[in-house]
């Protein structure tokens, strides 16, 4: 794999992601990496200028940065909201009619980004709990957004593959023969990364900027596992001190303003200060929308199924979604900047945000039986939407029905962020009802992307999922 970022030529995230910092860029020459990394973890400035790096980073690699081989737009295709106009990319094509090869490079992007972060993380880690020069304080702060990003990459990880490996140290020579670890245990070490990540971080957001992690990020990505792992009471409690720090976040009534840097709503967001350049727009928004002079060069479209489950009267259809008469085509419009270069930045790409939070809750009280108490929460939702309420029309739904309606509000709501609806069909095992009525090439089996061949020919202790 390419977990073997060869430590003779230096900590990566050192020689590459300082340069990318808006930090003064730290120079450093020494023979060996042990000299690099003591050079770096030799005083708090240098190292929180690593640190910016792998923030800065998240911007920039595949599966976080928002661009076409990220994510939201692959597993996007995955799901049942987003498609390709260009039906030609036969690699991006085959995350639409999910019928992915082991040799698709966009999957393979995937994978090696994701494991690019964990070793960054992990050697991040490593010189930090060394370091004697760094303050006890900041050290649990740096060593606390560290476990956060390398537990949020190894979710994603474990649920688009399964079993993957669990790395968690910059041994290459190890790592690279690294066989793939059951998904409970790769789930274990998420939520301990988490719990640790809670425990050491503070409420409050770094200089007021949330691309930063808090505790309560740290809480909101254990509420999500939680949900995953159908631990609803957990879920639960974990949403709820989220839901209720209520100084610090909110639902916003006017949906154009969700995606703001530093919104309200927003409890993670990725800033585009980390490309390192004069542009200031997400990477969302340069993909997403269609702009009436060039669109030939749109790639992407909502489809029109999507487009018609949504009631004529809801806000996020009309703030959200917008249609170009040239393509024929529906396109997200949460991002409303496609370029800019201006400072200060307007919009932040969104990773975590509090709407989501009120449906972990709706979604675990449903299942234990509160019916009420779902209702109430699905109902905050959709009265930003501007919809009926619930509790209004219809007050005595049934459980199941109530699942299956936060289920389509996820769908709603969450749309082109983050893959939400591709690993909402997995979780709750609607995958095949759904994709396979309109998927005649539909297997079990694709609910799993494959292991990247080039990966399985550098490591033989690399397994392949059933199916490829």
């Amino acid at each position: 794999m390419k977990l073997n970022l060869y430590l003779k030529i230096g900590l990566v995230f050192i020689t590459s992601l300082l340069s990318l910092s808006c930090e003064d860029f730290v120079e450093i020459d020494a023979p060996n990496d042990k000299l690099i990394r003591d050079e770096v973890f030799g005083s708090e400035e240098t190292a929180k200028s690593a640190l910016n790096g792998i923030y800065n980073q998240l911007f920039l690699t595949a599966f976080s940065n928002g661009a076409r081989n990220s994510i939201s737009v692959l597993s996007g295709l995955s799901g049942d909201n987003l498609e390709n106009i260009n039906t030609t990319n036969i690699f991006r094509m085959q995350f639409q009619e999910n019928e992915l090869t082991p040799d698709n490079p966009d999957n393979l992007d995937i994978w090696n980004s994701a494991y690019n972060m964990i070793y960054l993380t992990n050697s991040f880690i490593e010189g930090l709990v060394n370091s004697e020069e760094i303050a006890s304080e900041l050290k649990k702060q740096m060593e606390g957004e560290a476990r956060f990003i390398r537990a949020f990459t190894y979710f994603y990880l474990v649920n688009l593959y399964g079993e993957v490996p669990l790395v968690l140290t910059t041994d290459y020579r190890a790592n690279e023969l690294a066989a793939r670890t059951p998904v409970d245990e790769v789930y274990a070490q998420v939520i301990a990364d988490l719990l640790i990540a809670k425990d050491l971080l503070s409420g409050e957001y770094q200089n007021g900027e949330r691309f930063r992690v808090n505790s309560f990020a740290a809480s909101a990505l254990l509420a999500r596992v939680h949900l995953y792992l159908e631990d609803w009471n957990m879920a639960e409690t974990l949403s709820s001190q989220v839901i209720n720090e209520q100084s610090t976040y909110q639902i916003l009534e006017d949906a154009n303003e969700v995606f703001l840097a530093n919104s309200m709503e927003a409890i993670w967001q990725i800033s585009p200060v980390g490309g390192g350049g004069m542009v200031t727009h997400t990477n969302e928004g340069a993909l997403f929308i269609i702009d009436p002079f060039f669109s030939f060069f749109a790639s992407l479209e909502l489809e029109e199924e999507f487009i018609g489950s949504f009631d004529e009267t809801d806000n996020r259809l009309m703030s959200w979604v917008s249609f170009d008469p040239g393509k024929e085509a529906y396109f997200p419009t949460k991002y409303k900047i496609s370029y800019s270069t201006t400072f200060p930045i307007e919009e932040y790409s969104m990773v975590v945000r509090l709407a989501e939070q009120y449906l972990i809750r709706a979604e675990s009280r449903a299942q234990e039986g509160n019916i009420s108490g779902a209702i109430e929460d699905v109902d905050v939702i959709r009265q930003r939407a501007g919809l009926d309420l619930i509790s209004e029309t219809n007050p005595g739904i049934n459980q199941e029905q109530l699942l299956n309606l936060i289920l389509e509000e996820r769908r709603k709501e969450l749309f082109t962020e983050w893959g939400h609806r591709w690993l909402d069909l997995k979780r709750t095992g609607k995958a095949t009802q759904v994709l396979g009525s309109e998927n005649p090439l539909w297997e079990a089996t694709d609910i799993l992307y494959p292991i990247p061949a080039e990966e399985r020919m550098k490591n033989p202790n690399l397994s392949q999922n059933v199916g490829y």
